[in-house]
């Protein structure tokens, strides 16, 4: 028997792909909204019984939130043997502590609403904090972009290639793709006078007369990202691309992109990008076979461990 596969209103393109890769057809489902912006949701088909995968990103609006949270209480509430949020971007992962007085910990409120709501199992792609697992009392499959992107990348055909992490917390993830792809690491060290502003210190690392590749799990204003590209060719880098795996892509961050001295950005599709905000340089990876995969072997009580290996 197959699996349900549903799909909310924040990536219905990427929720076809992962059908087409199972070979399934999406779910029927209504969601509507009343006058007043509350949300209406039900499901078109019997669930009863069913193994139920809901596919939604939680990029802003919150409308993208609160949807995947009733989305998940009515397949609960509809007899639904397991239900497991698909989540490709795990929205305000980036408040992941409590790092000033009077804050949230909004990730962690957001993981015991998915849990509340009814999730049996979470599934999600290159955390921005990959402790967000421990928020969670329910199984987690962390899934890395990594297994799509570093072929995309080795088709750019770059020599003498330097992986850039634009920030501290990027060193992780970037030095794993350098050892992936044979190149050597540099970091940017930044400091942010404020929230969404980047400011570049120091740059760690040899890129003169080297092709740079700028790696991040996410682009939003694109502040960081922009600077550590003008910092790279100030001190003569060759060429400079990047790839980050979700594309939030907020404020100015189209604009910024457009006059920023980086050749190729590869993106994946695990956040919509409408057309107003496509660019030549832009190009998107697609990561549903990553996705359509897990929920194969979830949906068989295999093991994903094969998702994990290049």
């Amino acid at each position: 028997m197959n699996p349900k596969l549903f799909c909310g209103r924040s990536n219905p393109k990427f929720g076809q792909a992962v059908a087409d890769y199972l070979g399934i057809e999406l779910g029927k489902r209504t969601i509507k909204p009343f006058s007043d912006g509350e949300l209406w949701v039900r499901f078109d088909e019997n669930v009863r019984g069913e193994d139920v995968f809901i596919i939604q990103s939680t990029d802003p609006p919150a409308t993208n939130m609160m949807e995947l949270l009733l989305m998940l209480d009515a397949a609960k509430r509809a007899s639904a043997r397991r239900v497991t949020a698909v989540v490709p971007y795990y929205g305000y992962a980036r408040q992941d502590r409590k790092d000033q007085p009077r804050v949230p910990i909004s990730a962690k409120l957001f993981a015991d609403l998915i849990q509340t709501a009814g999730a049996d199992r979470v599934v999600s792609m290159d955390l921005h904090s990959s402790q967000i697992q421990g928020y969670f009392n329910i199984p987690f499959d962390h899934l890395y972009s990594k297994k799509v992107l570093v072929g995309a990348i080795k088709n750019l055909e770059m020599e003498d290639m330097v992986v850039l992490a634009p920030d501290i917390g990027s060193v992780p993830m970037s030095r794993s793709y350098a050892k992936l792809l044979d190149a050597t690491l540099a970091i940017i060290d930044k400091r942010r006078p404020g929230h969404n502003e980047a400011e570049v210190m120091h740059l760690i690392g040899k890129v003169g007369a080297k092709n740079i590749l700028i790696m991040d799990d996410m682009v939003d204003t694109a502040g960081t990202m922009v600077a550590a590209a003008k910092k790279a060719k100030e001190m003569s880098a060759i060429t400079v691309n990047a790839a980050v795996t979700h594309g939030v892509l907020s404020g100015p961050a189209i604009e910024r992109l457009r006059t920023a001295p980086i050749d190729r950005i590869l993106i994946t599709d695990t956040i919509n990008i409408p057309a107003e905000k496509q660019m030549d340089k832009l190009i998107t990876v697609s990561v549903a076979p990553v996705f359509g995969e897990a929920i194969k072997r979830i949906h068989n009580e295999e093991s994903i461990s094969v998702l994990f290996e290049l």
